[in-house]
């Protein structure tokens, strides 16, 4: 087997063996119980033999497992992270081909190995999450500003009275009073923190701490999908925001109600069923869905990026920014991480759209120690509103992100070699990029 790839269902032979092996149990004996030679069973093991019905029942029950694992082998799903793993240290000369052979053979190291995988994946997506928030969130700097001028003045009023002798009572009780205060105002700041780091914590479906946060995870909950505004007719979009519980704050239901009422006639212009059936012949290029429809690309872009994800187009992420950069739409896609506050990376297609307006880009790219993944980016950068002779334009940029699953079949697709880029900087792996602005968190010796 060596040097090949074994198909899974053909691993029978190789899982009765190693639970023989680990119930310490003769291949003489386990022959005896079910009624076959030992020779036979060693050919079984050896996968020179294909096994099923009454021999592969017999075997289970001596075994005491479901015929299930022994014929089934390892789950799909801890093949493909294995796969995962190897793709995220490609250089460290794993066999890809034998992923499946090392799952049926060492079922518990393979989950141990695709665990912890799992697990370096969780921890990389916290540090992320948390260096995002702790560089660039506002409402966090001001609170530990708050926090630390507080923590400041109560020492330096403790300090008086600690190195003033005899210090009138007068003074001693307006220094005592003023503690009381500041100790107060702290338990109030940090109490404050706390809840706002707890509520960020929850995530998506949780209670989000600002405007954006609140209809991000409002559209989450949504799935980026608003079917009472595909129906036709006169949407009732204060109707769907008195509805929306996790739209609390003013900001963010005028927030949702800019996002409604964009989405409302962008949906008349493009109905989801029309796109959808369309989608079940073609790929998501926007390009395509742009002249097929009519629209314009941005049109076109977050027409797709609304679809149900169980539709023929599947899952699909997007962003956009404002000529400054500032991202000012978020729709995350497993894989493709986006960061949260602050400047992502500057090598995306969306930047690069920045400063070429009007012209259409497309270029397949994977994130650095993102598992290999790769994806099809759909960037346009153009006049937001009207355009007249007096005022400059305001311009936008947008960027469709589709999992680039399968060789593109479209004229002028681009081809399997990516373009590396990160999430952002300060959490960025590479260290040779060109485009770096600060040393990264990550990297040794930062």
């Amino acid at each position: 087997m060596e040097g090949r790839r074994v198909p899974q269902g053909q691993l029978t032979g190789t899982r009765i063996r190693e639970r023989r092996i680990r119930q310490r149990m003769r291949q003489a004996d386990l022959a005896q119980m079910v009624g076959i030679s030992a020779s036979y069973l060693n050919l079984i093991e050896h996968n020179k033999r294909r096994i099923g019905g009454k021999v592969l029942l017999a075997i289970a029950q001596q075994l005491g497992v479901e015929p299930a694992q022994l014929s089934e082998g390892a789950e799909a799903a801890l093949i493909a992270t294995l796969r995962e793993a190897r793709a995220a240290h490609a250089g460290a000369g794993a066999e890809a081909e034998q992923a499946e052979e090392f799952a049926g053979r060492f079922p518990g190291w393979a989950e141990v190995l695709a665990r912890g995988h799992r697990r370096q994946a969780s921890l990389e997506r916290t540090v992320e999450t948390l260096t995002d928030r702790l560089t660039h969130d506002p409402h966090l700097a001001a609170a530990l500003h708050e926090v630390l001028s507080t923590v400041t003045s109560i020492r330096s009023t403790a300090a008086i009275l600690a190195d003033t002798r005899g210090i009138e009572p007068e003074w001693r009780d307006r220094f005592q009073r003023n503690i009381n205060e500041d100790a107060a105002r702290l338990a109030g700041s940090t109490q404050a923190l706390v809840t706002y780091l707890d509520r960020a914590g929850q995530g998506e479906g949780g209670e989000a701490a600002a405007p954006q946060e609140e209809l991000d995870a409002w559209l989450a909950d949504l799935g980026w999908h608003v079917p009472a505004l595909e129906q036709g007719g006169t949407p009732n979009i204060d109707g769907l925001i008195d509805g929306a519980g996790a739209l609390k704050s003013a900001p963010a239901r005028a927030q949702a109600r800019a996002f409604l009422t964009r989405y409302a006639t962008e949906a008349a212009s493009l109905p989801a069923a029309a796109l959808s059936d369309w989608c079940a012949d073609h790929e998501p290029d926007p390009g395509r869905v742009a002249r097929q429809f009519g629209v314009a690309l941005p049109v076109a872009m977050r027409r797709l990026a609304s679809l149900p994800a169980d539709g023929p187009a599947g899952t699909l992420g997007m962003v956009s920014c404002d000529a400054s950069g500032t991202l000012t739409f978020r729709k995350p896609l497993d894989g493709f991480a986006v960061p949260r506050f602050g400047a992502a990376c500057p090598l995306w297609p969306l930047f690069t759209a920045l400063s070429q307006p009007m012209v259409p880009i497309r270029q397949v790219v994977e994130q650095a120690g993102r598992d290999g993944l790769r994806f099809t980016c759909y960037a346009v950068a153009m006049p937001q509103g009207p355009v007249d002779f007096d005022s400059p334009p305001v311009i936008g940029a947008h960027m469709l992100i589709v999992p680039h699953t399968r060789p593109q079949t479209v004229r002028g697709a681009p081809d399997a070699s990516p373009r590396t880029v990160g999430v952002g900087c300060r959490i960025c792996p590479r260290t040779d990029c060109p485009a770096r602005r600060e040393p990264s968190i990550l990297a040794d010796g930062f």
